[in-house]
């Protein structure tokens, strides 16, 4: 009887396992040089980082203030881009709303990427009547009602501050621009919608001066890894006058906070 040999027991000619060999190469170096929501290979990726919510408003910075740049993520339409600005060269990444989403981003930029500067560039909310909707704030530190840093820090409390190189820079770069800047502490929350009215009271009463959603956790992560960390906000809205900022105005207000970033990317 005649013995049928199978295909996984036939010798594989040499040039075919060569083929084999250099694809699954390729292959492992592809996946070693992305991490799971950012495509971009080694090398693709500026040492300074500046964080945006909106992935759009990274795509308007990338083609408004940066020179040759270089879209080097695309995945779930969190755009990423690395140019130059004034010679420097940097990036700007969209990490969406919430720390649960700019965590994924910040672990990854600096686990896989070796980013050293990430520097928030967002809106807030004031909850101070007389702060103004289109100011500048300098975040010096982050409250919040997360629990992640319940859960990393096994119910201890955690202080999470700016880095103090990256604050005092921003602070004489404004001075420079002459962008008028607040520096303060700000509150990051989980929660856009809550129903209750009074529960910014507390925190006005402790120093608190705004109100956003991410930095808390990017104050965080980045001591973790040896990075440095500042949020740069622009308010948007006033909680308590219910003012709320144009377009044109929030352009203009946008623009002056990103050039900070930009010009004390390292």
């Amino acid at each position: 009887m005649q013995t049928i040999t199978s295909i996984t027991q036939r010798p594989c000619p040499p040039i075919i396992l060569g083929k084999v060999l250099a694809l699954q190469m390729a292959g492992e170096a592809k996946r070693k040089s992305m991490s799971l929501h950012i495509e971009a290979k080694q090398g693709e990726i500026a040492r300074t980082v500046l964080l945006a919510g909106d992935p759009l408003r990274a795509k308007s910075v990338a083609d408004s203030l940066l020179e040759d740049a270089v879209c080097y993520n695309r995945v779930r339409n969190m755009f990423g881009y690395t140019g130059f600005y004034k010679g420097k060269r940097v990036s700007i990444q969209g990490t969406g709303m919430g720390m649960p989403s700019l965590s994924i981003y910040v672990n990854e930029l600096l686990q896989d990427y070796g980013v050293e500067n990430l520097i928030r560039v967002g809106t807030c909310g004031s909850i101070i009547k007389s702060l103004d909707h289109d100011q500048v704030i300098l975040a010096t530190g982050a409250s919040g009602d997360s629990q992640a840093n319940k859960l990393h820090f096994g119910g201890m409390d955690f202080a999470p501050v700016a880095d103090f190189s990256l604050l005092i820079d921003a602070y004489h770069v404004a001075e420079k621009l002459g962008i008028h800047t607040v520096q303060g502490s700000v509150f990051s929350t989980d929660l856009f919608y809550h129903h209750d009215d009074k529960r910014w009271d507390i925190w006005l009463e402790h120093g608190i001066i705004a109100v956003e959603m991410e930095t808390q956790a990017l104050y965080t992560i980045a001591p973790r890894y040896g990075a440095k960390a500042l949020s740069i906000l622009t308010v948007s809205d006033n909680i308590v006058t219910g003012e709320s900022s144009s377009s044109e105005e929030r352009e203009h207000a946008y623009t002056d906070m990103t050039k900070i970033a930009l010009e004390i990317a390292l």
